[in-house]
């Protein structure tokens, strides 16, 4: 009898030609590794190779794989009831979750409207945005300002906010709203912005602000669109310039919330708040999907005065119980531990084992922030080798264009977290 552990051959070749995965051609797929169940920062695959995670599953799992913490509160909440509309409805899980969304999130955002991904609340974000500009009689503002190498999501309105030339999404640019792109920050984190650049985007805002409903940015950490971290200074300019041009400003956290760039939100970092927030990805600590899109009061007001007197939008599985009790319970585990400590220690540790690969004839540039690890080729990686590379070394890492990056689990250990980098070190050096 086959047991639970294992692949039929038949299965594997059902996947194969049959099961689409991310960004993978089904007639020429890139390889896939069958994990048979995951515990702390450990995949384990079907062969019984154990992987130490480098990637939280896509930013994710942040306290790892199998927490018992959230185990109970699935099991718990299954129990009483796992879904139920929320259309003339309410309950605990949805209430609890969205006070412990307002209680710490950035100063003014009191209003929490919840979603099934990321991307959606991206959609979400914009559609207030629009709603709010219309409810004041700007009909005309219906374009978003943003910046060049940024990604915010799959779906159609993220999409025409992604990078509109190097990005994932420029075969849809005929199809997607035109917005307006201003080139990405150049300066890093600890430098101060070129003022020629400070220039330029005033320049920037005084052009395109009043046909524009919001500027929307990843804060700090620009995530698929290159692994890019900027200054504070500079996002702090951007938020600016919206008050003084009144265009809302809509800061995707998505990746970057609940800790993983030194912050608990990265806009911490510029000591600024949002107008209107999305989160998601590490939300349930990578149990489920869910995601949140946080408003000012003020924007919620105008838009439930206007013309349509409520917001244009509803979900199927908006505030799903089950979802829901999961990440009240992963938020309070994320605030309980010592998380600052941790991902202060991956930090230190990060920069102190990744500098060394600046001095590779094939590194352009290496780049950590909280925990989060970036190292730049020059070159386009080849991904089926380079992932055959790394779980031969007995990590996961998922590389993409020319970057190897890692945003592990805030519980790695030192040395789980060393047998990553070298890693990514032997790569380095060995692989052209």
């Amino acid at each position: 009898m086959q047991g639970e552990s294992s692949f039929s051959q038949s299965q594997l070749d059902f996947d194969r030609h049959h099961i689409w995965h991310p960004y993978t051609s089904l007639t020429n797929p890139l390889p896939t590794y069958s994990v048979v169940s995951a515990k702390g920062v450990r995949l384990k695959l079907s062969d019984g190779r154990e992987l130490v995670d480098g990637m939280s599953s896509w930013w994710t799992a942040v306290h790892g794989y199998n927490v018992p913490e959230l185990n109970s509160a699935a099991a718990e909440q299954m129990e009483k009831m796992s879904h139920v509309m929320f259309g003339g409805i309410t309950h605990k899980p949805a209430i609890e979750l969205a006070s412990k969304l307002v209680d710490f999130s950035p100063t003014g955002l009191e209003n929490v409207f919840f979603s099934d991904s990321g991307s959606v609340s991206v959609e979400v974000a914009m559609k207030m945005a629009i709603q709010y500009q219309h409810s004041l009689g700007q009909e005309r503002r219906t374009k978003f300002l943003t910046f060049k190498n940024g990604y915010h999501g799959d779906t159609t309105g993220a999409m025409s906010v992604c990078d509109p030339e190097n990005g994932m999404h420029h075969l849809f640019s005929d199809f997607l709203m035109q917005h307006h792109f201003f080139n990405a920050p150049k300066r890093g984190f600890d430098e101060d912005p070129d003022q020629d650049e400070l220039d330029e985007l005033e320049l920037f805002f005084q052009k395109h602000a009043m046909e524009a409903a919001a500027f929307i940015l990843e804060p700090i950490v620009q995530g698929a669109g290159g692994m890019r971290i900027y200054s504070p200074k500079y996002l702090k300019k951007v938020k600016v310039l919206c008050e003084e041009h009144s265009v809302l400003f809509i800061a995707d956290e998505i990746a970057t919330g609940f800790g993983r760039t030194g912050k608990l939100f990265a806009c911490e970092h510029a000591n600024i708040s949002p107008d209107i927030m999305c989160v998601g990805k590490a939300l349930t600590g990578g149990y489920l999907s869910l995601a949140a899109t946080l408003c000012s009061d003020h924007v919620s007001r105008t838009i439930c005065e206007g013309q349509a007197g409520v917001f244009m939008h509803g979900p199927t599985f908006m505030a799903n119980p089950l979802a829901c009790a999961i990440a009240k319970k992963s938020i309070d585990l994320l605030l309980s531990s010592n998380w600052i400590q941790r991902v202060t220690a991956i930090e230190s540790q990060l920069k102190r084992e990744l500098e060394s690969l600046k001095e590779s004839d094939q590194v352009r540039e290496v780049r950590v922030l909280g925990a989060i690890g970036v190292v730049e080729m020059k070159k386009e990686v080849n991904v089926p080798n380079a992932q055959e590379f790394f779980v031969e070394a007995g990590v996961w890492i998922r590389p993409f264009r020319n970057l190897i990056y890692i945003m592990p689990p805030y519980v790695i250990g030192s040395e789980e977290l060393t047998k990553i980098t070298k890693a990514m070190g032997d790569y380095c050096t060995i692989k052209s």
